[in-house]
Parts: structure tokens; C-alpha cells; sequence
């Protein structure tokens, strides 16, 4: 049986259902990066959460996304580093960035991110053994080299290798057909919906 979260929505209205994603997706590698301080922000800012939190919309497409990848690339995981964001923690986070070189990548907890709705993930493509997919670059990495929409480019300049370009189309192309919305700007984020329809769908994770 699916754990199930109940958490009351920021705004006092009906409770947000989470579910844990790796019920759903057995196979998935979970190594949330900001529970740990190897992250951007170089602290830890989820404590003790460990688990891949979702929307059960999200994490019913996560699986249908691992069932086509494990089709085609039996040798290949699911890899998550961020899926569900409380919005307490948005605030944190806003706070260590605000005024920094970093805050433009960090949304304004006034408006709340995504990940705030528990529709957004975070991913990569692992081995069986844990060990991660060369995709280009690391996670939360900033700079051209991590958007989608400049790898053409990037390719022919050999600041991508085609193997790194065709591990993130694996990825790509199976999120995508799952009904994934990738961004054009970081390779690893995925939404569940466009922005305006999670947030009437969902309540904020508080």
C-alpha cells in the first residue's frame, strides 16, 4: 500500500496528498540533495527527509516515465535529487540567496515554486550500482551548459559530447512521454503541469 502524507494546504484549504514516489517506482534512486550540504546552497535545508515526495499525478507519471526507460535501457535507473519542496523551506532557502549572485536561481517564496506543489521533479539517469549518468554537468549547475536549449550549439562547439547530449534525450524523451513538461534552461526539472494549472490544482505544501 502507498504511504500517504496528508498535509494541510499553506492557504487553509483542503490537504495536500503526497505519496511516496519510490511506492510507486521501486527501482527509484533517491539522494535528495539539499538534505545534505552538497548543494548550491552548501547546507542542509530538509533535515531529515529522505524520501521523493509527490503529487500522486506526479509520481503516477514518474512511473509510467521509469516503465519506458526500463523498457528500452534495462541497465538504466530513475535518479531524483528534489521532488516535493515545502514551502517553509522555499522561505529558507530564499533567505541564504537573497541579495547573492544566486538569487535569480531560487524562486520567490511569495509566489512559491513548483516544487512547492509537489508537481515538479528533479532527475537523472543512474546505474544500477547508485552511480549517476554523465549528463554534461552536475545538478543545480549554472551556466549555459546545463540548458537544453543551447546543446545544439554546445555540441558543435565540443563543450557537450554527443554521449552526454544522447543520455539527456534518454531522459528527455522518456519524462516526455510520460506527460512531463521539461524546462529549456536545467536538463534535470520536470513539471507535472504548466505552472498556472498546479497552482489551481494543488495546495502548497506548507
Amino acid at each position: 500500500m502507498s504511504l500517504m502524507l496528508l498535509l494541510l494546504g499553506a492557504t487553509g484549504g483542503p490537504a495536500t496528498a503526497l505519496v511516496d514516489a519510490h511506492d510507486l517506482v521501486p527501482e527509484l534512486q533517491v539522494e535528495l540533495r539539499y538534505s545534505t550540504p552538497d548543494n548550491f546552497l552548501g547546507r542542509d535545508v530538509y533535515g531529515d527527509e529522505v524520501r521523493c515526495l509527490l503529487q500522486s499525478d506526479a509520481a503516477a507519471m514518474l512511473a509510467k516515465a521509469d516503465a519506458d526507460l526500463r523498457a528500452g535501457h534495462p541497465d538504466l535507473r530513475l535518479h531524483a535529487w528534489d521532488c516535493a519542496r515545502p514551502h517553509s523551506v522555499q522561505v529558507a532557502m530564499w533567505a541564504i540567496v537573497k541579495g547573492t549572485p544566486q538569487q535569480p536561481y531560487v524562486a520567490d517564496p511569495a509566489g512559491g515554486s513548483i516544487h512547492n506543489f509537489g508537481c515538479a521533479v528533479d532527475i537523472t539517469l543512474g546505474r544500477a550500482d547508485g552511480h549517476v549518468v554523465d549528463m554534461g554537468t552536475s545538478f543545480d549547475h549554472f551556466g549555459s551548459e546545463a540548458e537544453p536549449r543551447h546543446e545544439r550549439e554546445l555540441l558543435l562547439a565540443g563543450k557537450l559530447t554527443g554521449e552526454q547530449v544522447a543520455n539527456r534525450l534518454v531522459l528527455r524523451e522518456a519524462m516526455l512521454r510520460a506527460g512531463f513538461l521539461p524546462l529549456d534552461s536545467e536538463w534535470w526539472h520536470f513539471d507535472c503541469a504548466p505552472g498556472a494549472v498546479a497552482r489551481q490544482r494543488y495546495e502548497m505544501v506548507p
